[in-house]
């Protein structure tokens, strides 16, 4: 009986969100649409006003706002601003027996980082992902990844789901969270690199950018599922030519270096694409799926 007052006195809400930002406000809403409980904190009080208006619990403190709830979120822009919370006075007591779960961003190190320093003060830690727009929370294909122990997991799963529906468990290892974030962020800025080379394409040519922006977004989702393809071959090891023969890309991304040094624009990207190709071709590769690029950057 006494431990059940305990839990009730100490666990007042579902959950702990602390960090409104525009992801951090985006998270709370979600979560009080779905009708959780919320304990809020941040620097700045009144960006909590409406959230409490509409139900929301506003803590004084980190420590009062983790001592709130079994499970708190940790949605700031980086592990400097997380580091700069979890120093603060009475946290350190009042995540014993509680699951942190970082949403921000940062290395891999960071994240090993923090979970030696939750375990070290008798908490439970994951590190996690968020790969969407404050706007695209709650969505049943919103993608979220999170890593660390899988029991965890298994606590946090309910509420992580309420707020993306794609949610992905990467093992135990608690940094590889933070691996596939710079995985997945390498494929947005170099495919948006490419973008903006198609984008100088189109302006030097009378190309409308804007047409050009629509037809990209036509044709993403085919190209993601080549990705996928692509992944899968060099997961499996298997790059006999299936989809596209490496030999195809190897006059194509000439042709655009070839262009774009006609038409006088920057040449960088395609420069380096040329030259992965290139090396693959001495290598004697071009028979091969074009997934066998990978061979080039490797070690």
């Amino acid at each position: 009986m006494w431990q059940t007052l305990e839990n009730r006195l100490m666990n007042t809400t579902d959950v702990t969100v602390i960090g409104l930002g525009p992801m951090g406000l985006a998270l709370a809403d979600v979560l009080l649409k779905a009708r959780r409980s919320v304990t809020l904190w941040n620097r700045s009080r009144d960006k909590a006003t409406a959230l409490v208006a509409r139900g929301a619990v506003l803590a004084a403190s980190p420590a009062e706002a983790i001592a709130a709830s079994g499970v708190t979120l940790v949605c700031v822009l980086d592990y400097t601003a997380a580091d700069a919370i979890l120093a603060q006075d009475g946290v350190a007591a009042a995540v014993r027996g509680r699951l942190v779960v970082n949403l921000g961003t940062g290395s891999p190190e960071d994240a090993r980082r923090v979970e030696a320093w939750a375990h070290a003060h008798g908490a439970r830690y994951l590190d996690g992902a968020i790969q969407a727009a404050p706007s695209q929370m709650g969505r049943p294909d919103t993608p979220l990844f999170v890593s660390g122990e899988l029991s965890a997991f298994t606590q946090a799963e309910p509420l992580l789901r309420t707020v993306a529906g794609h949610l992905l468990h990467l093992g135990e290892t608690v940094d590889a969270a933070a691996f596939m974030d710079l995985a997945t962020l390498s494929y947005v800025y170099g495919g948006y690199a490419g973008f903006l080379h198609g984008a100088n394409i189109a302006e030097v040519t009378g190309i409308d950018v804007a047409t050009y922006g629509r037809l990209v977004h036509a044709i993403a989702p085919s190209f993601g599922a080549f990705f996928e393809h692509q992944g899968g071959v060099i997961a499996g090891g298997d790059f006999h030519a299936t989809e596209s023969p490496l030999r195809i890309s190897v006059p194509a991304v000439r042709r655009i270096l070839d262009t774009s040094r006609g038409l006088g624009i920057n040449t960088e990207l395609p420069a380096l694409v040329d030259g992965w190709l290139a090396n693959a071709s001495a290598r004697g590769l071009e028979g091969e799926e074009l997934a066998a690029l990978i061979k080039v950057l490797r070690r």
